[in-house]
């Protein structure tokens, strides 16, 4: 950290900030909570779920119709902080509101949750896009991990105060019960979330813009047509997006199903608990490590390793029996998740033109979001046809084999002509 600027510190710390919203109210605490208050409000297990996942399609789809417009948009001089300054705002409220709002009220605390997720989405993507803000083309690996490498560690502390403060009120050595212990878990997270997002907001500012014209918005509209014209004739880029799509579906696929893989194997919510602890703690060194490696031999050929990798642990997952087989693959797993998805992002943001940086992560998100879709649906119908979870984990070797053939065709060329070029 002291080798950084100020500025990268403070972009760097944003990943220490918001990895709580990400671990606490996404992975661990509020989806238990969610449906524990609606069991209590008397809807059925199968009804409680399907309104989950109702509320996670329809934020995640919201955040991405969006953003490519917002990121038109926030190309213009002055636009980026703001939007980045108002998802952070949104996300913030609504997460401390759930901390609030009475867990009678099940389908408010619902409302509010797809908020937060509209927040958070919308605000990883402005800051996604400051990465070309805050350095050099040349340390663009290394800051993008370090990132991760914050994220990961930053995401244990609010974790165990929250797991702790669920654990001893189940245990009834503190005197609240575990409903109250759930709230204030979710207070943590926004108190979090808002302390360490203050150095970005007082210390980032957009540095590469376009000059503002008099109807951003309507310009915006007729900038996205530019935008896909670009996407098809510069080559690197357009090769880079399908192959990421593919790729991240699988890296998504594992991190998604592997609490439900785990239940599999019959391993209790507590020791699931444990296993992910250790995966976020094993997960920061090695997201550093790959930023290192990436300076020295190429963010591409690291992106490849890190494929291969997933690739061993879907071929490892086809003979997964044990407890400890599980721990074999969630450190496996925490070996290359953190740099995989580091240095995608530095690697498109060398490959766009900066002063459209926002639009450019705009598709980007849409990429990412979307390619939450085809990996959970592979891995269920193999699953289903088979008989064999270990089968359905193990068939997503399809995507990362589709985006190291696709990566391998990337040109080793970053540069992009300018927008006015095209």
């Amino acid at each position: 950290m002291s080798r950084m600027s100020k500025q990268e510190k403070s972009w760097v710390f944003y990943d220490w900030a918001n990895s709580a919203y990400s671990i606490l109210i996404t992975t661990a605490v509020f989806p238990l909570y969610f449906k524990a208050a609606a069991t209590d409000a008397g809807v059925s297990a199968t009804t409680s779920t399907a309104y989950w996942g109702y509320a996670n399609s329809i934020a995640t789809l919201l955040i991405s119709i969006c953003a490519p417009v917002l990121g038109s948009i926030a190309d213009f001089k002055g636009f980026k902080k703001r939007f980045f300054t108002f998802f952070f705002a949104l996300g913030i409220i609504f997460t401390f509101l759930l901390a609030v709002v009475p867990s009678s009220q099940w389908l408010f605390l619902l409302i509010c949750y797809m908020l937060t997720v509209i927040g958070f989405g919308g605000t990883n993507i402005f800051y996604d896009a400051f990465l070309v803000d805050v350095t050099t083309e040349e340390r663009m690996n290394r800051i993008s991990s370090n990132g991760f490498a914050m994220g990961y560690i930053g995401s244990t502390i609010p974790f165990i105060l929250g797991i702790a403060l669920i654990i001893l009120s189940q245990q009834h050595i503190l005197p609240i019960s575990v409903s109250t212990a759930s709230q204030l878990a979710f207070a943590i997270t926004a108190l979090w979330w808002g302390l360490f997002t203050i150095p970005m907001l007082k210390n980032v500012n957009q540095i590469y813009y376009k000059e503002q014209v008099p109807n951003p918005i309507s310009n915006s509209f007729k900038q996205l047509l530019q935008t896909f014209k670009k996407i098809k004739l510069y080559r690197p880029l357009f090769l880079f997006l399908l192959a990421y799509f593919f790729y991240i579906d699988g890296v998504n696929t594992i991190i998604t199903m592997s609490t439900a893989y785990g239940s599999d194997l019959g391993i209790d919510s507590t020791n699931l608990l444990i296993i992910l602890f250790v995966t976020q703690v094993v997960a920061a060194p090695f997201a550093y490590l790959y930023g290192k490696l990436a300076d020295k031999f190429q963010a591409k050929r690291m992106l490849l390793v890190g494929i291969i990798i997933y690739i061993i642990i879907c071929s490892y997952a086809y003979f997964l029996k044990t407890v400890l087989d599980f721990w074999i693959l969630a450190m496996l797993v925490a070996s290359s998740q953190g740099g995989i998805q580091a240095l995608s992002r530095s690697y498109f943001a060398k490959l766009v033109p900066k002063e459209n940086a926002n639009e450019f992560f705009g598709f980007y998100s849409i990429f990412y979001k979307f390619a939450a879709i085809l990996g959970p649906f592979l891995v269920g119908v193999t699953a289903q046809t088979t008989g064999n979870t270990n089968s359905g984990v193990f068939s997503l070797i399809i995507l990362f084999i589709i985006g190291a053939v696709i990566l391998l065709r990337v040109p080793e060329t970053t540069e992009i002509p300018h927008s006015n070029s095209i």
